[in-house]
């Protein structure tokens, strides 16, 4: 039936296909005149094309043009040109799609059209691969290419950068593999110097792998100034292996995380302080908002106590918050109404349905502090400083395109997760390569026994042969049963790439056994003979190596059992059969592997135990196999389902992290934010005289009302009295209170001086934001662990989910802009004498709580995360460094992004004891090498 709509409709990617054959054509028409350009003129192409560009005409009216060029630089400098269907696969990568390209096809040299053509625009080329060593290997290699044509290649590394400069030619290092043979990284990382991680990201185009991508992604919304930004957007991506990226890796976000400072014994020790303080003389509770305030003889008992003389005194601040959060679980949350003990262990009660609420947990330390409280084991928080799922970071790119040699068994997800088409490019040569039919065993071991008997006769007649296995521990096994059998043989599980890369290169050579996870080795080509050029043997030799191996009938694959994916099997049926060369495939599976065991494995076991078949002797049933090949189908389709219920919830993550990701790249660029500040003041004022004067003038709360207008500013000059207050309507006091907030807003600005509070502004929002955003991860991954249960109760936990973030967040957009409204006006700045030569510098010092506070009002009464302490002098040439020191010290993220966009240069990793790059004129371990 789909054979006869196929031929009634037409094949739509064959039609694709079709389309891009005109260019192809026109590409090749132009190939002479590109073959008649010097070195120079050839360069200078690059130039002429982005002049067109500016001149309003588009990529796709170059794009022959660029192809042409590409082809005629790689000619010249590796002495590689396209083959034709690579065209195809260009362009089918620059319409943002997937290409679907065979093993051997040369996918690596297809990105270079792609890239070149992309990076015209300025904007910059990622292109993305599965680790640093073939990240490494395709920056150095297809460098030369676009260096040809005047454009720069940067390269991502785990702990480093690299920049492609042709003048400083490195020396492929040769290491020796465990027997001694020479092992070359072929041209990984030859003429690739060090580079700042900016300076990577600044070149035309840019190598490495999702996992550094997408880390620079989250430390450059951590960090506390600009300079530290790495990435320059995100404009267009090519990524190689799109299948192992997009679908297997994805399975995992990318999470910044840490422990909590805070340990179990400092929570028992407060908490055992808290029990010693008594109501109304010690603190005070605010029912309704589920605060708590420290009186003065409360400070007082907690000051002797702690042995210090001034607990909010900025490096006691640690101390105000166990403080808080101690007195807090002994007086606001009692046992069996806000929460339960249930084997050892602390389980919310939800104050609305009174159901126990299994994983979640209280944030920043509550939760500790009330295990504390019960003499429950305390344990240690992991804080998220910052999350996003692979799907959601690719997402952003505006233009996306992956190649891949197996990627349409899992086209739908491509298309609903990324919106990306999978079209299959066809083969340079024709495909000679035979898959036989699954060999069926009726006992695992019978299976083993078989295929190692198989290897040893390939062996001894001269056939290279790759043994696929699912697992490192099935590796190691056939490895020892094969050693017993007196078989050489090589065994790889993907962890060593630059080893791994380079056995599996060498896996054609002739009688070579080499075992192998099914994903080892893989963006490495294996050529019938070994490869030349890493062996360093006379072509003359490989040739007639080569030819006695196609003789033999090529490699030969062997798969001791089905993956879960069939696209796995697909991938290592590709290693064979390249370019038109001879090759043959099989699997040897039995009844009692994982897969078929659980997709009626015993059935057929029983059928064959019936039949009384031999343990040894195998059965070839295409039923069989169609079997398994449906037991495949499901099992992807369910971890389809888990990858997109991750993105399902990370996607209500994601529109948060959005809005705040953004609100602060405008506090780093340096926007005025006096009338952002200014607009937090006038909400919270508002908000104050709307609940405490609410009603009748005879209900007002005018004692609270003063009380908690005092922790905004320092009421001096309006409303002093009570008398003041009870004259006035409602809308006339808080016409006053904003005119005399602006009144203070100004006198503060004339004080400091415009730029002064300008860093003072942006200090004060960043370290709110960020604080507020860590908590506010913590509370909704928390959330997340426990929203399943919300099934039991016949709803949708993911329509709950989306409803209680939205209120989560509501909630920490009112704390940011309440935290920054009371913190902006309780800072003073002292200005110390001149020292050295003349030097002015600036010291911002916290007011505490009590500093022009409403007299006789304790400093509790601002909370924790309002006060922003402050130490050492600003340098006025630094504006960055000004709004540290006016912090205090760096944001809760900043702090953990530290190390991040520190141009390191040539040398690398910054010294514990060189001097900061950030200009402070400390010691890197004393400055932002702190932990």
């Amino acid at each position: 039936m789909v054979g006869f709509l196929t031929k009634f409709i037409g094949d739509s990617n064959e039609k694709a296909i079709s389309k891009l054959r005109p260019l192809v054509a026109e590409i090749k028409a132009r190939e002479p005149e590109f073959e008649q350009l010097s070195d120079e003129e050839l360069r200078a192409t690059t130039q002429k094309l982005k002049a067109r560009l500016a001149e309003g005409r588009t990529l796709d009216d170059i794009m022959a043009d660029a192809f042409a060029a590409t082809r005629e630089a790689s000619r010249r400098t590796l002495k590689m040109r396209h083959f034709d269907v690579q065209m195809i696969g260009g362009a089918v990568l620059h319409s943002g799609k997937i290409a679907e390209m065979r093993t051997g096809e040369g996918k690596t040299l297809v990105a270079t059209l792609p890239a070149y053509l992309n990076a015209l625009t300025g904007e910059g080329v990622h292109v993305i691969t599965v680790n640093d060593y073939l990240a490494k290997r395709d920056a150095s290699w297809m460098a030369v290419i676009y260096s040809a044509l005047g454009l720069t290649v940067g390269c991502l590394q785990n702990e480093s950068s690299l920049i492609y400069d042709p003048s400083a030619k490195v020396e492929a290092t040769s290491k020796k593999d465990k027997d001694g043979a020479a092992i070359f990284a072929a041209v990984a990382g030859e003429s690739m110097r060090p580079c700042s991680r900016r300076e990577a990201y600044a070149a035309d185009i840019t190598y490495g792998t999702n996992h550094e991508f997408g880390f620079d992604y989250l430390r450059d919304n951590m960090v506390e100034d600009t300079p530290r930004m790495v990435q320059r957007g995100l404009a267009f991506a090519i990524v190689d292996e799109v299948d192992n990226i997009l679908i297997d890796e994805a399975r995992t976000p990318l999470i910044i995380s840490g422990p909590a400072r805070e340990s179990g014994s400092e929570y028992r020790r407060f908490s055992a302080l808290a029990k010693r303080l008594e109501k109304q003389s010690h603190y005070t509770i605010d029912e309704k908002q589920r605060q708590i305030s420290l009186t003065s003889d409360g400070i007082a008992m907690v000051e002797k106590l702690l042995n210090v003389e001034n607990l909010y005194d900025p490096q006691h601040d640690a101390l105000t918050h166990f403080v808080e959060n101690a007195v807090r679980a002994e007086a606001l949350y009692q046992k069996d109404r806000d929460y339960v003990v249930q084997d050892g262990e602390i389980l919310i009660v939800d104050e609305f349905t009174g159901r126990l609420m299994t994983g979640r947990r209280w944030s920043d330390g509550l939760h500790q502090a009330v295990e504390a409280k019960e003499g429950v084991e305390v344990r240690r928080e992991t804080i998220t400083y910052a999350t996003i799922t692979l799907q959601n970071y690719f997402r952003m790119y505006r233009k996306l395109a992956g190649m891949t040699g197996t990627a349409n068994t899992e086209a739908e997800e491509f298309f609903k997760i990324y919106k990306l088409e999978v079209v299959l490019v066809p083969t340079n040569k024709p495909m000679v390569r035979v898959d036989g039919a699954d060999l069926i065993f009726k006992t695992e071991q019978a299976k083993w026994d078989s295929a190692a008997n198989k290897i040893k006769e390939l062996h001894q007649v001269g056939r290279p042969t790759l043994v696929g296995t699912t697992s490192i521990e099935k590796s190691e096994m056939l490895a020892a049963l094969l050693k017993r059998k007196g078989v050489p043989h090589e065994v790889l599980n993907a962890k060593q790439h630059e080893r791994e890369a380079h056995v599996v290169a060498q896996a054609g050579r002739a009688g070579s056994v080499t075992v192998a996870t099914n994903m080892a080795g893989r963006g490495t080509d294996i050529i019938l003979g070994g490869n030349p050029d890493a062996l360093g043997i006379p072509r003359e030799e490989w040739q007639t190596e080569h030819d006695r191996v196609v003789s033999l009938g090529g490699l030969f694959v062997l798969g001791t059992e089905r993956h879960e994916a069939r696209r796995i099997d697909n991938q290592l049926r590709g290693r064979t059969g390249r370019q038109g060369d001879p090759g043959e495939t099989q699997f040897y599976v039995s009844t009692e592997d994982d897969l078929i065991r659980r997709f009626g494995g015993d059935r057929i076991k029983g059928a064959m135990n019936l039949l009384g078949w031999e343990d040894d002797v195998p059965i070839e049933n295409r039923m069989v196999s169609k079997s398994v090949e449906a037991a495949q189908t499901r099992v992807e389709g369910h971890h389809f389902e888990m990858r997109k219920h991750l993105v399902d919830y990370d996607d209500v993550v994601n529109t948060h992290r959005d809005v705040i990701y953004k609100l602060r790249r405008r506090v780093l660029h340096g926007e005025n934010l006096r009338p952002t500040v200014t607009e937090y003041v006038n909400k919270e004022l508002a908000d104050i005289v709307a609940a405490r004067l609410k009603g009748d003038s005879s209900s007002w709360d005018v004692p609270g009302f003063q009380k908690e207008l005092g922790t905004v500013f320092p009421v001096q000059d309006v409303l002093k009295t009570e008398d003041d207050i009870l004259g006035l309507q409602t809308n006339e006091v808080e016409s006053q209170v904003l005119e005399y907030a602006e009144k203070t807003y100004d006198q503060r600005e004339l004080e400091f001086g415009p730029e002064t509070m300008r860093q003072l502004e942006r200090a004060i929002m960043l370290r709110t934001i960020d604080q507020e955003w860590v908590e506010h991860l913590t509370a909704m991954e928390n959330f997340r662990q426990g929203i399943g249960l919300e099934a039991v109760g016949q709803r949708d936990p993911l329509v709950q989910y989306k409803r209680a973030a939205y209120d989560m967040f509501q909630a920490l957009v009112t704390r940011v802009q309440s935290n920054v409204a009371r913190t902006i006006f309780r800072v003073a700045l002292s200005q110390p004498a001149a020292q050295g030569q003349g030097q002015q510098a600036t010291r911002a010092t916290v007011a505490q709580a009590q500093a022009r506070a409403v007299p006789g009002q304790a400093p509790a009464a601002i909370s924790r995360g309002q006060a922003v302490p402050a130490t050492g002098p600003a340098p006025a040439a630094s504006s960055a460094k000004a709004a540290q020191v006016i912090s205090g010290r760096p944001s809760v993220m900043a702090s953990v992004a530290r190390g991040h966009g520190m141009d390191t240069g040539a040398k690398g990793k910054v010294g514990r004891n060189d001097p900061c790059t950030c200009g402070s004129g400390k010691k890197y371990k004393k400055c932002h090498g702190t932990a």
